[in-house]
């Protein structure tokens, strides 16, 4: 497939996902802006605010190029083996990040991307990770084992692999925790012996049709649940873990601002309201306690 087909597929996964959220949501729509790069491409934001269920979220696509910078050079030579440094890339993708009004919803992320240079270099990556402001363990295990079905499809292997990955990546080292439950995670997969380029597109348009039905479901599951303030401000704070993972290690987020992205759509990523609170405690055998603890790598919410 080329990159042109790759991109209009991409085009139609963020329509479809971002008609299922409006009529998730049954109040709000996206507001729809399309953008130009600095150097080439663009790209369609769509936000939606101050819904039934979703506070804020974004449902963004890209397809922009340039002039490929130093620092994606020296990190290709470390990584793929090419006789011919590139100058110019090419990248699209659909990336997602929703943040819902109820603390009882968890927050949810994906990100789906085709990366391609000059020199005939190309990959592809992306994931999906779950952030609940309460850990409740049948949501991880229905959640782990979608994406654990939708890896079976491709590789058995890819499960085991990408949710490892997803642990360490999604890893907020100053606080020594997890961002969340974790899900899945993969960076530039390429075509070897055993996949081509054709079953590697296979395998992240699976992942990107799994992302609205695995969503909603939690959505409709937990979207009338009570609440109270202090759960509230437990949601505040977990999202202000949220924005430090973001901003300091989100490597989505350094690329676009490293190649001079348009940063409101970089920074869709982040809540509309969020808090820091110094040195909150959890109290001894509370549900925000509960979840702490879980915010470890290498939890198997699946059984083998």
């Amino acid at each position: 497939m080329t990159k042109e087909e790759i991109t209009t597929w991409f085009k139609i996964l963020q329509k479809d996902i971002y008609t299922q959220l409006e009529n998730a949501d049954g109040k709000q729509k996206f507001t729809i802006e399309e953008w130009q790069h600095t150097q080439g491409g663009g790209g369609i934001t769509t936000i939606i605010e101050n819904g039934n269920v979703i506070e804020k979220g974004g449902v963004n696509f890209s397809a922009v190029s340039g002039d490929v910078p130093s620092f994606l050079i020296t990190e290709t030579e470390h990584s793929i083996t090419t006789s011919t440094k590139p100058k110019t890339f090419f990248a699209t993708g659909v990336s997602i990040v929703i943040h819902p009004q109820s603390p009882m919803v968890p927050i949810i992320h994906m990100n789906i991307r085709y990366f391609e240079m000059d020199n005939g270099v190309w990959w592809f990556g992306g994931g999906i990770d779950l952030t609940p402001h309460y850990v409740v363990d049948d949501d991880a295990t229905f959640f782990h084992t979608q994406l654990k079905n939708v890896c079976g499809v491709s590789d058995i292997n890819y499960y085991t692999k990408f949710k490892a990955w997803a642990d360490d990546y999604f890893y907020i080292k100053h606080r020594k925790e997890t961002r969340g439950i974790g899900g899945i995670f993969f960076d530039r997969l390429t075509s070897n012996e055993n996949k081509s380029k054709e079953n590697l597109w296979e395998f992240v348009k699976n992942v990107g049709l799994c992302f609205a039905p695995t969503y909603i479901s939690l959505i409709n599951k937990n979207r009338n649940l009570p609440f109270n303030d202090t759960q509230k401000q437990w949601q505040l704070l977990r999202r202000g873990r949220y924005v430090e993972f973001n901003l300091v290690y989100d490597k989505g987020t350094q690329f676009g601002l490293q190649t001079d992205g348009r940063i409101e759509s970089i920074l869709m990523s982040l809540p509309q309201f969020a808090s820091w609170q110094y040195n909150h405690k959890t109290l001894a055998g509370s549900a925000e306690e509960y979840t702490l603890n879980k915010l470890v790598k290498g939890v198997e919410w699946v059984k083998k």
